[in-house]
């Protein structure tokens, strides 16, 4: 159940990226990734963690996807 709230935390930050709405998608990460850490700290089994490694793959690249585009735009 737990993944399945991140799953959706993680649907509204690609949502508002492409809403082009970053500083509301950075905030949104900002607070999944509070919670995955959380997880991370209370994972017991593998296939938790290995779940848990691959939200935080995805939430990099998200990171890098928000903040390259503001890049883009500040020039």
């Amino acid at each position: 159940m737990k993944f399945e709230n991140l799953k959706v935390s993680v649907q509204e930050i690609i949502d508002l990226i492409a809403a082009k709405q970053d500083r509301e998608a950075n905030n949104k990460l900002l607070d999944v990734s509070d919670v995955l850490d959380e997880m991370l700290d209370h994972a017991e089994e593998d296939e938790e963690l290995r779940e848990i490694s691959r939200y935080q793959v995805l939430l990099n690249q998200l990171h890098v996807k928000i903040n390259g585009e503001e890049a883009v735009d500040g020039e």
